[in-house]
């Protein structure tokens, strides 16, 4: 069964950082790409970043370029969303996501608030 459980989210001050992690289960980790998604009170839900299967390679949305770092450890199965100098408008529920076997599959969500 696939599955995925994303946690590490909290209340930080504008400027500040948190560091989201997404462990997954049930698939072959190394073939599949990761993604993450944030969803804003009465909002859609939208991309924030993914990262590939094999070579590794990165998408960041614009609204986040420059400041959020997505990385992967094999080892663990585990992806990371490093986050840095957050904003208001960061604030959101944040949600992993693996498209595996002609669907996606979710993690739970972990909250992220961000504000003084």
């Amino acid at each position: 069964e696939v599955q995925l459980q994303a946690s590490g989210g909290g209340k930080v001050q504008p400027g500040g950082s948190l560091r989201l992690s997404c462990a997954a289960s049930g698939f072959t980790f190394d073939d599949y790409a990761i993604g993450w998604f944030r969803q804003a009170p009465g909002k859609e839900r939208e991309g924030v970043s993914c990262i590939s299967n094999s070579n590794g390679n990165t998408y960041y949305a614009d609204s986040v370029k420059g400041r959020f770092t997505i990385s992967k450890d094999n080892a663990k199965n585990t992806v990371y969303l490093q986050m840095n100098s957050l904003k208001p408008e960061d604030t959101a529920v944040y949600y992993c996501n693996v498209w595996v076997g002609g669907r996606f599959y979710w993690g739970q969500g972990t909250l992220v608030t961000v504000s003084s």
